[in-house]
């Protein structure tokens, strides 16, 4: 089977500061896959370089059987959507959600774009009621839905996901990440998916790696976490900090 995402021995440098050291990874179509580690360790660099936001300074990615060079073209940004942690910066304030989801649409050339702007706001529970407010008229949580809407309407079949929850409240927290688990099943999607929190992780992902400055510590079975059956201290150290951490 063509895996969804294969990287190899990836590096990136950012003035001469290797954010990436030869990190390796590969998630299957379908999966649910996390990103773990304390900040700085590369978890979100990683994923800014599949996006093309961070400047690839040697090593592959190749997603879905396709090797990507320098620049991202339309096609990619089709197979491949990214939903950022803060859901006020990533939202143009100056216009509606009808406008932020039907700029995708104009720039892909899609020529279904009401039904596709209908579906997406029923699909993260918003609904045509909220197509003419402002970001600054929504919660949170509500942000965070539009922006998960804008990531789905060109129907990719892999969503990035830094840290999508932690600018919420909890409760909000835990309604988005149900959100995310039914849409993946629902579209057959592959998530790759940031979080500095344990919990979120082992409850919405499968398999995941550990980082540490920049490299791939280890690859573990999300259920292999949860029984700390761990083979790195840095991996057990991470544990400890999220004392009373239990599987959601």
């Amino acid at each position: 089977m063509t895996s969804a995402i294969a990287v190899d021995r990836l590096e990136v440098i950012f003035d001469r500061f290797r954010a990436l050291k030869g990190v390796s990874l590969d998630v299957q179509p379908g999966e649910s896959f996390g990103l773990v580690g304390e900040s700085g360790s590369g978890k979100s660099t990683l994923l800014r370089a599949i996006a093309g936001l961070a400047p690839v300074a040697s090593g592959g990615i190749i997603v879905n059987g396709k090797t990507l060079g320098a620049r991202r073209d339309k096609a990619f940004y089709r197979e491949v959507q990214m939903v950022f942690q803060d859901p006020y910066g990533s939202l143009h304030p100056r216009q509606t959600v009808d406008r932020l989801l039907q700029e995708p649409l104009a720039i892909h050339g899609f020529a279904d774009g009401e039904k596709r702007i209908q579906r997406a706001l029923d699909e993260v529970g918003l609904g045509n009621g909220f197509r003419f407010r402002y970001s600054h008229q929504l919660s949170g949580g509500q942000r965070q839905r539009v922006a998960i809407a804008r990531a789905l309407i060109l129907e990719p079949s892999i969503l990035l996901l830094d840290e999508p929850t932690s600018a919420l409240d909890a409760s909000v927290q835990a309604e988005v990440l149900n959100l995310l688990e039914e849409v993946r099943k629902r579209r057959k999607l592959t998530f790759l998916m940031v979080s500095h929190d344990l919990a979120i992780i082992t409850h919405m992902c499968e398999r995941l790696m550990v980082m540490q400055s920049g490299e791939a510590v280890e690859n573990l079975a999300a259920a292999d976490l949860v029984e700390r059956h761990v083979s790195k201290d840095y991996t057990r150290n991470l544990l400890r900090a999220s004392e009373g951490f239990v599987r959601a």
